[in-house]
């Protein structure tokens, strides 16, 4: 089963995620998001990641469920972070409630009904 807590810190759907560690080493660090501007600041850190070398996993894209522009690379630390552009969830009520999507709703996959890729489910904060 699929588990994953949104948090509500700032004006965008979540920034901090964990989730169930598939490879049972303990519930680790799913990523940190954050949120630019605009779809085509998604574009240009695309760009510069690859000039750069840095790890591109999945995107740009758009999500299935939440309708966010994303992008989610791995630092060189191997922690994931993803990019989101805010627009399609901007939350200005701080009493918003958390919001949890089913296995059904995930099951229409990570972006425009794509599968989910396998390392969103075993890639975590490497373990020390």
């Amino acid at each position: 089963k699929f588990a994953a807590w949104w948090f509500h810190f700032g004006l965008k759907s979540y920034d901090m995620v964990y989730s169930d560690d598939w490879t049972k080493h303990g519930n680790r660090l799913h990523h940190i998001a954050f949120a630019p501007d605009t779809r085509e600041d998604i574009l240009k850190a695309a760009d510069i990641f690859l000039e750069n070398s840095i790890h591109i996993e999945s995107g740009p894209h758009k999500h299935a469920i939440n309708q966010t522009f994303f992008l989610y690379v791995w630092e060189p630390g191997g922690n994931r972070i993803e990019f989101a552009n805010a627009g399609a969830r901007l939350l200005l009520d701080p009493d918003q409630p958390v919001v949890e999507w089913s296995e059904e709703e995930r099951k229409k996959g990570q972006a425009w009904g794509m599968k989910t890729i396998e390392s969103f489910h075993t890639h975590g904060t490497p373990v020390v």
